[in-house]
């Protein structure tokens, strides 16, 4: 097990017995312990995603590997070859008025850490974040059509890295469903097909 490996084995044991937030429900969910150049960040892990213990595992999940494989990435490929985090690791539980309850401010500050520790330890080339809660973390901006179907250049507590947002793969949005959501989509799986971290991914 390489140096960098062994250090990300680590910090994964460290965050798995984090119980810094009182209203969140474990357990912590992480993925596996890749040394890649690419980080996906999506939200926070769903109800069901504790009892299969990976993020994306439910749902959601089925529509995001979906989309990677149109542009012939594989769920076993990119598990196995993209890091796997989020804004934050546990379950936040359920919204009174429906749907899932998004962290608060404190919440999202207190997980940080340990979004921030990867990226110093892994130094990502390419970051995708997955919906508005994780785009919001790397870039200002309004609404989604400014952001999805573009690279963009941003700063990471690890120096420079290329920035490619996805929007959540939820059931009940249908942003990505119609237009412009569904064409800008097209193109943001586009630029991630053909960005250079990526191409050991395609195919396999």
């Amino acid at each position: 097990m390489s140096l960098s490996r062994q250090q990300i084995v680590a910090h994964q044991a460290r965050l798995s017995a984090c119980t810094a937030c009182p209203d969140m429900t474990g357990p912590v969910i992480t993925g596996a312990p890749v040394t890649g150049k690419i980080i996906q960040v999506g939200q926070a892990p769903g109800k069901h995603e504790g009892r299969v213990g990976k993020p994306f595992g439910w749902t959601a999940g089925k529509t995001l590997f979906t989309w990677y494989a149109s542009i012939g990435i594989t769920e076993e490929n990119f598990r196995n070859r993209v890091y796997m985090a989020a804004v934050c690791r546990c379950f936040p539980g359920k919204n009174p008025k429906g749907g899932d309850r998004l962290p608060d401010a404190t919440e999202i500050a207190r997980c940080r850490r340990w979004l921030n520790k990867e990226l110093k330890l892994l130094q990502p080339e390419l970051i995708i974040p997955v919906g508005k809660l994780a785009i919001r973390q790397f870039l200002d901006f309004d609404k989604l059509t400014e952001v999805i179907g573009r690279q963009l250049d941003i700063q990471t507590p690890a120096g420079p890295a290329d920035c490619i947002s996805l929007p959540h793969p939820s059931g009940v949005s249908t942003w990505h469903r119609t237009e412009p959501g569904k064409g800008l989509l097209r193109r943001a799986l586009r630029l991630i097909q053909r960005h250079k971290a990526m191409q050991p991914l395609i195919g396999g």
